[in-house]
């Protein structure tokens, strides 16, 4: 052999051996998400609008027979919707184009139970259309909710409605732009009025709307959108309506073996499975408010900070997207305190999470690293870019070393889904000053995203540790954060003895309290137990961060007489509610009437009643009479009137008058909003200073 030759093969050979190995693609753990999939799991944060003839009619579930006339909005304005949601950081918006009563949104062929009828804009106007516009404006995605139940159309339940269905699927897919979201309801089938028959009709959820033809309508006229329904098939319902995924969430589901209304899918399946067959991840639906239709009822049930941070931690922090949805009003506009809500959650959350710990390449070591796929790539929040242990090693873990002790009470951690998703379970630990380590918590799936809130932790370092995965876990970024504390005002709670409890969200803050109606910081009162107050007092107290030295704003309260010695005087069933100083219970009078001892005589300038506070209101007093008396028997009327707009604005109401010695009192319902017998949540008196 030629030796220049042979020494040429020779050096290609030790050039080939001595360069650096290159790490081959993992194999993905199937299932996993096709494109449109991974574009809405992007997405995370968005709204629903339940805007519809319900508005109008202040139902939840309307039957179908209403008057299209009614729909009739006083000052429709969706730029104010895309404003509102552009401004809290959502992605779009997805809008009730019909719901079960069968009124379309916009001018379809398909029915006369239309906005083509209706009042508003002489029935010149198409919502959709007009939505479709305002959020595309604002650089938002649009989608459209239509109910598969029809309670309006005479063909419901017949092979012909399926057809009817599917052409104002085309309708809305063909003629409003591009759409992120198609949103099934599992509601199908019962009483209504179906074109006068007014009648009840079950079909076979399962089959009777052909849904693989449904779907490749769908994919035909807008191949990027998702579609949601129990089975997906490509978003799947959470299984309840308060906006909580579960501490083990999959994407995964055994999607051939559901359909659409199943009634065990909440239980069974709702919350995904390991070893599910189809990539269906999980989208969390919740209202801002008890319904999903506006009711002015609801006006001051709009729900509080805390609630919404919980749902969002328990959604998004869960491996969920979060669909919040907002009741329209019927001007037409989401409402103020709606507005005013959620832009307390997206500044808390941009409190929660603007206070990052640094930390630079340097300070992670992996026990386990596959080539390219090296430890500082959780530096990244690109999902192409993360951390995967040697190939096969379903357990291995991450130690952050901190520049010095750190504080720190949120953990972000994902996963790359793009290969699938994969841990089953984690843990993470914490080491202190003195080099001790101890577990702060222990979860199972992670998946597109997992946020864990977490008592404040001061920390040297910290241990992350995939104890079990389905193959070699794909991890693209961590991250922790020093929340600021929530500061609100602590919640007062009295009992009918008078014990004043003053309840805190967040442990690790003070509370500081008055009972002379001074300001409770200058008072110097720290609230350590439970107070006792008999007699009526102005409490004011406040919450305090030690930590930060802020102070929360000023709760103040009105307490009256405390209900300790008091009786009801020939009452029903459940009449000890109507003095237990519990406005979730109530007590409901078939004499229309409640009749109270104080235990002994007080002046008594006023009253105080508080209405029932259930979703679902009936009984309240309209129109009313109060009487007081010194010995049960002997009554004289101290006052009359109406409860205006308690219809509308079910708060306490309180009503004063000329002070008189009394030991027994008396409320008089003489008419209700609703002819029902007169209900209580509560009475109480105003005594005179």
């Amino acid at each position: 052999m030629n030796s220049k030759l042979f020494l040429f093969g020779l050096l290609v050979v030790l050039f080939v051996k001595c360069q650096p190995s290159q790490t081959e693609p993992l194999t993905p753990v199937l299932p996993i998400p096709d494109e449109r999939q991974l574009d809405w799991q992007g997405m995370e944060f968005y709204a629903f609008a339940h805007f519809n003839m319900n508005t109008f009619t202040n139902m939840e579930w309307g039957m179908g027979d209403e008057d299209p006339a009614l729909f009739n909005p006083t000052d429709f304005d969706p730029k104010q919707w895309a404003k509102v949601c552009k401004e809290a950081g959502m992605k779009g918006i997805i809008i009730t184009a019909k719901h079960h009563d069968g009124f379309c949104l916009w001018p379809t062929a398909t029915t006369e139970h239309s906005v083509k009828n209706a009042a508003w804009k002489d029935g010149n106007g198409d919502i959709i259309k007009e939505v479709a516009e305002a959020f595309r404006a604002e650089g938002l995605k649009f989608g459209v909710y239509l109910s598969p139940w029809d309670r309006n159309n005479p063909e419901y339940g017949t092979p012909k409605y399926v057809e009817i269905f599917r052409a104002q699927l085309r309708e809305l897919l063909t003629n409003y732009g591009e759409i992120f979201e198609v949103w099934f309801d599992g509601a199908n089938g019962g009483s209504g009025y179906y074109g006068g028959a007014n009648e009840e009709r079950r079909v076979d959820k399962k089959n009777y709307y052909d849904w693989p033809g449904t779907i490749e309508i769908i994919r035909e006229l807008q191949p990027k959108a998702v579609i949601f329904g129990d089975a997906g098939p490509d978003v799947r319902w959470v299984g309840n309506e308060h906006g909580f995924a579960y501490p083990t969430t999959w994407s995964n589901l055994l999607r051939d073996s559901i359909y659409g209304g199943m009634p065990e899918y909440s239980k069974k399946y709702s919350s995904g499975q390991e070893n599910g067959t189809h990539w269906v991840p999980a989208e969390s639906d919740v209202s801002i408010r008890p319904g999903w239709y506006y009711h002015p009822y609801e006006d001051h049930k709009v729900k509080s900070l805390p609630e919404l941070l919980d749902i969002y931690y328990n959604s998004i922090g869960r491996n969920s997207a979060l669909l919040l949805n907002f009741p329209v009003d019927r001007t037409g506009q989401i409402h103020e305190n709606d507005v005013t809500q959620l832009m307390k959650l997206v500044d808390k959350l941009k409190e929660d999470f603007s206070q990052k710990i640094s930390l630079n390449s340097g300070d992670l070591s992996a026990s386990s690293e596959n080539g390219q796929y090296a430890v500082e790539n959780l530096l990244s929040s690109e999902m192409g870019s993360f951390w995967s242990p040697a190939s096969g090693e379903v357990s291995a873990s991450v130690t952050i070393d901190f520049d010095g002790a750190r504080t720190f009470n949120r953990f972000l951690v994902q996963e790359n889904i793009s290969l699938g998703q994969r841990v089953k379970s984690f843990e993470l630990e914490v080491q202190n000053e003195k080099g001790e380590w101890q577990s702060i918590a222990k979860e199972t799936t992670i998946g597109y995203k997992r946020i864990l809130r977490l008592p404040d932790t001061k920390a040297t370092a910290v241990k992350f540790t995939i104890h079990d995965a389905k193959d070699s876990p794909v991890i693209s970024h961590l991250a922790f954060y020093d929340a600021p504390k929530l500061l609100l005002p602590p919640v007062v709670d009295r009992d009918k003895n008078g014990t004043v409890k003053l309840n805190v969200v967040e442990e690790g803050v003070q509370v500081y309290y008055s009972l002379n109606g001074k300001d409770p910081v200058q008072s110097g009162q720290v609230y350590t137990q439970a107070l006792e107050v008999m007699h009526p007092t102005k409490l004011k107290a406040v919450t305090k961060d030690p930590i930060s030295g802020k102070f929360s704003e000023v709760v103040e309260v009105n307490l009256q007489l405390a209900k300790k010695n008091w009786t009801v005087v020939d009452g029903g069933e459940n009449s000890g509610n109507l003095i237990d100083e519990d406005p979730t219970t109530n007590y409901i009078s078939d004499q229309n009437l409640a009749t109270i001892d104080l235990g002994e005589n007080q002046e008594v300038s006023g009253f105080t009643y508080y209405p029932m506070q259930n979703r679902y209101l009936s009984g309240l007093i309209k129109e009313f009479e109060f009487y007081t008396s010194l010995d049960g028997k002997s009554w004289k009327k101290a006052t009359a009137g109406e409860f205006g707009n308690i219809a509308n604005s079910p708060i306490e109401q309180r009503i004063e008058f000329d002070a008189r010695a009394a030991r027994y009192i008396q409320l008089k319902a003489k008419s209700t909003t609703d002819a029902e017998p007169a209900s209580f949540a509560e009475i109480g008196v105003i005594l005179t200073q």
